[in-house]
């Protein structure tokens, strides 16, 4: 079992996390997700998962990687990600 951990942007609340927990749980090879929302991070446990799988999982979220483009349309899905997860939570 491999742990990676991903710095993402527009992480906000606990409803991101939850939006972000369905969404990368659902990229094959995943056995957990923790979102650490003080370091912005993402900590994946996975068995020899695709990164670029999971990264464009966040991307499609709103939650992009830092250092790869933060564009308002990322903006904008996080901000509705943000409230489909305090829903749902």
């Amino acid at each position: 079992m491999k742990t990676t951990t991903i710095q993402i942007e527009n992480l906000k609340c606990g409803g991101c996390a939850s939006t972000i927990k369905k969404g990368v749980l659902s990229v094959n090879n995943i056995t957990d997700v923790t979102v650490d929302l003080e370091n912005s991070a993402v900590i994946v446990s996975h068995e020899n998962a695709n990164l670029e799988q999971i990264k464009d999982k966040l991307s499609a979220l709103g939650y992009p990687e830092v250092g790869d483009k933060n564009t308002i349309v990322h903006k904008a899905k996080s901000f509705v990600s943000c409230a489909v997860g305090r829903i749902d939570s």
